[in-house]
């Protein structure tokens, strides 16, 4: 069966089975670009907002309260589950996301009028625009969504999976503090270190990042909604965007405000690079974790080997017993992705002009799916990576024990020149630090090993109580 339903353009056949409308029809038409759909969380955002404004507008009487019931119905039934595949328009659309935007609109709209006993495409009687739309505009819509579906992305994915990641750092650190290793600097030997520690400034680091990014996410509780088509507020009741904004807290958990201005936070999109600048930021260190630990765990035979990644998978497909560090390879292709949505967004954000930036469905698409994609990938390479590594103790002995840069201990005792010059007749004869500087009458034995007491070396400053 189909129906015919009327837009501005002129009247289009649908399927009678979509919940969809003719707006929806043309942007399929339309956009026919990557066959990416949007993602539910940003589809779930744009639903909160509708199910918000609904409530809001039926209690200021300005849509009758039975539209208002069934609009909200409709929106948790689509959140429980149900028509989840009516949301069809492509990520690369019309500017701002007029068409997404629509299409949220005319799904809620068919399905109210089923809820209310009537039939799909009876606009008059509830309407996309004059009903589910009403008081609201594409232009203060979306970057609320964006908004509210950055910040459940940030809440359920990225910062369960940041606090998980940590706690398995701290672990591992506890775990491996007494293990002695050599450090290394611009890849070469360098002074003594304990492996725990290097743990431990991992978690050190993404703590770091996690209050940074929680701290750019505030800029996400301030809400232009209640602006409309260009941030003066035309077609909404007085009390609308402060109820709207009361209403989202109380749906998501979070302390949402209307914006002091709601034509500036309709056209900048600076919230949104900030918490993308956040996000990237993130990435590059943990592209530099990941790699860490691909070279700790290099090997087994010609690499460092001083840890040992937990083997997920058969490495190669024609050199049997390999391994390879898999789940530290996909984080870092997972951060690169991510630094490069953050340049598409730097660039979206200010192609903007006057009262409307049209690069949003952009700007949304990038940002919740850093979010989203970031999250899940710490999780798995927490799970699937961190949790399981394992120390190879006695090579990390022996490198620490055979680092030239063992001489840097000797310097306040027999000065940096006579210290160089050790090393560089260790390099040249094999023999080690200690047999050299005994060799030359430079110290006694006693000294020399108090000195070259790598436990004492690699310990941290702050964990010396004389410290």
């Amino acid at each position: 069966m189909e129906r015919i339903e009327r837009d501005s353009m002129g009247d289009r056949l649908l399927p009678d089975r979509v919940y969809y409308g003719i707006q929806t029809l043309r942007a399929t038409e339309n956009f026919p670009i990557s066959g990416i759909k949007p993602l539910p969380t940003y589809v779930d955002a744009g639903l909160l907002i509708k199910k918000a404004t609904a409530i809001a507008n039926g209690e200021l009487g300005c849509i009758p309260l039975e539209i208002s019931g069934a609009i909200v119905q409709a929106v948790d039934e689509i959140l429980a589950g149900q028509l989840r595949d009516q949301f069809v328009v492509d990520v690369y659309q019309a500017g701002a996301g007029t068409s997404h935007h629509m299409n949220l609109n005319e799904v809620l709209a068919n399905r109210a009028l089923e809820i209310l006993g009537d039939v799909k495409g009876n606009y008059q009687r509830v309407s996309p625009n004059d009903h589910v739309n009403y008081g609201q505009s594409t232009n203060d819509v979306i970057p609320t969504a964006i908004r509210i579906g950055t910040l459940l992305a940030l809440i359920h994915t990225l910062y369960p999976a940041l606090e998980g990641a940590i706690a398995h750092l701290n672990s591992k650190a506890g775990e491996f503090q007494h293990i002695v290793k050599s450090g290394r600097t611009h890849l070469q030997d360098a002074v003594p270190v304990r492996l725990g520690e290097e743990f431990r400034a991992w978690a050190r680091i993404l703590e770091g990042h996690l209050r940074r990014i929680k701290l750019a996410a505030e800029d996400l509780w301030v809400l232009g909604l209640g602006g409309s088509a260009a941030g003066t507020g035309m077609n909404t009741h007085p009390q609308y965007r402060f109820r709207v904004a009361e209403l989202l807290s109380e749906l998501i958990g979070q302390p949402l405000t209307p914006a002091p201005h709601l034509m500036a936070a309709m056209q900048s999109m600076a919230p949104f690079v900030n918490v993308s600048g956040s996000l990237r930021n993130l990435a590059q260190d943990l592209v530099k974790i990941s790699h860490d630990l691909r070279l700790m765990d290099s090997g087994p035979k010609t690499g460092f080997k001083e840890i040992q990644l937990p083997p997920v998978q058969p490495g190669s497909s024609i050199m049997p017993g390999k391994y390879n560090p898999v789940m530290a390879e996909m984080i870092s292709m997972v951060c690169f992705q991510v630094m490069g949505y953050d340049t598409a967004i730097a660039f979206a954000a200010q192609a903007g002009q006057l009262e409307l930036n049209v690069m949003m469905p952009l700007i949304a698409y990038d940002l919740i799916h850093s979010v989203e994609i970031l999250g899940h990938a710490l999780g798995a390479f927490s799970e699937k990576c961190l949790a399981g590594i394992t120390a190879q103790g006695d090579r990390c002995l022996a490198y620490a024990e055979g680092t030239l840069s063992l001489v840097t201990a000797l310097n306040p005792h027999i000065g940096y020149l006579n210290a160089a010059n050790v090393a560089k007749e260790s390099l040249a004869t094999g023999r080690s630090i200690r047999e050299v500087v005994l060799a030359q009458g430079l110290m006694d034995e006693e000294k020399l090993a108090e000195v070259l007491d790598l436990e004492a070396m690699s310990q941290m400053i702050s964990d010396n109580p004389k410290a």
